[in-house]
């Protein structure tokens, strides 16, 4: 089996996370000859292997910018998005970890108690914790700051009543962040009174249901929460800061290398193609190109502990739409017939299958547009 096409190493690599692209490689390169992995559209959402995800940690690719303290490996963001990059690229399937990896371990950094980051972060760093995310809810689209879910203060604790929807791995992993609104809303101040909590997936009066993709794969959710108890010791960060510690958060979820690498492994395949002087594929390569520099610079925005959240809009936005250019692109140039490479046809299926919700997932078109207007004080 041959080696995986990769990212090529930029200008903006140093010595060492130059070396550190040749070790993923490697690593990478031993899987695929054990036949540990089949290269796929969209690893990150939906390659769940937890044999993979092991793998990852015992090398230490998991965890890399938790402090040794907890269990991490103390790298830099940039050194993180180097490895991810080039498993993103690979078409490595790595749905398992990725949630807890990207999105929760800076936010436990950044909002977590003592005891949740000593409870969780060593586990997420061998591999072994997975979460999901409980912001959108039915109706609410990306307007997170109409969430209904609701926090009611009891003794020891808060309960939670109500649903929240497109929740990857629900049904797999431990468990996960919920938005809930805490206080009564007030229409003048809509960003008040939202409060986030941990919640564990198989706790009392939490019912995870399946949403099946119309091709019948199944990594979607819809959780109910029906009158949940959560302990204080579970509350994340401070009560009435919801909407403050989730922006932060989105900046993770939205600049990263899998908003713009989830049909890499089909652009790839298209150039190896006998259509493979197209210009349309020059075009598409050099726009990966682009978005590379891009979201690099902001995971470096993130290791100075800059605000990226516009930036990271940014990068969403553009990468996406090029994710599904390329989806495109293929098909077009495929037109009635199907490709005659089984593993070209493959990944083709599986990117037009995803490819409705490239601009969805992560922010809307329309909303990241919003927050990009505001961002650069556009009225």
């Amino acid at each position: 089996m041959n080696a995986p096409r990769l990212v090529p190493a930029t200008g903006e690599d140093h010595a060492g996370t130059a070396a550190l692209r040749v070790e993923v490689r490697s690593f990478l390169t031993e899987q695929l000859a054990a036949g540990a992995f089949t290269p796929s559209v969209d690893g990150w959402l939906c390659g769940w292997d937890e044999g993979f995800t092991a793998a990852l940690a015992e090398r230490g690719f998991i965890g890399m910018t938790v402090p040794t303290e907890y269990g991490g490996h103390g790298r830099s963001h940039v050194e993180r998005f180097v490895v991810t990059e080039e498993l993103l690229a690979a078409g490595a399937p790595v749905a398992a970890h990725w949630i807890a990896d990207r999105q929760i371990v800076p936010a436990l950094l950044k909002d977590g108690t003592e005891a949740q980051k000593r409870e969780f972060l060593p586990e997420i760093a061998a591999g072994r914790c997975f979460f999901g995310i409980g912001m959108s809810e039915p109706d609410s689209g990306s307007d997170l700051a109409s969430v209904r879910t609701r926090a009611t203060r009891v003794a020891g604790g808060w309960r939670l009543t109500g649903t929240k929807v497109w929740t990857s791995g629900a049904h797999r992993a431990h468990a996960f962040i919920v938005l809930a609104r805490s206080s009564p809303a007030d229409p003048a101040h809509r960003h008040d009174g939202l409060s986030q909590f941990i919640v564990r997936f198989d706790g009392p009066g939490v019912e995870v249901r399946p949403i099946v993709s119309m091709n019948g794969s199944h990594h979607f959710n819809e959780v109910i929460l029906d009158d949940a108890f959560v302990a204080d010791d579970m509350v994340f960060g401070e009560i009435g800061q919801g909407w403050r510690q989730v922006t932060s958060e989105l900046a993770f979820e939205r600049s990263g290398p899998e908003r713009l690498l989830s049909t890499f492994r089909l652009l790839a395949a298209a150039v190896d193609g006998a259509d493979s002087h197209h210009p349309g594929l020059g075009r598409l390569v050099g726009r990966i190109a682009g978005l590379h520099h891009m979201s690099t610079a902001v995971a470096a925005a993130l290791e100075r502990r800059e605000p990226a959240d516009v930036p990271a809009a940014v990068v969403k936005l553009l990468g996406t739409t090029t994710e599904g250019d390329i989806a495109d692109f293929v098909d077009l140039r495929t037109g009635d017939e199907s490709p005659t490479d089984p593993a070209l046809r493959t990944l083709l299926t599986a990117a037009v299958d995803q490819r409705p919700g490239f601009t969805l997932r992560g922010g809307t078109t329309e909303v990241l547009r919003g927050v990009i207007a505001r961002g650069l004080g556009m009225r």
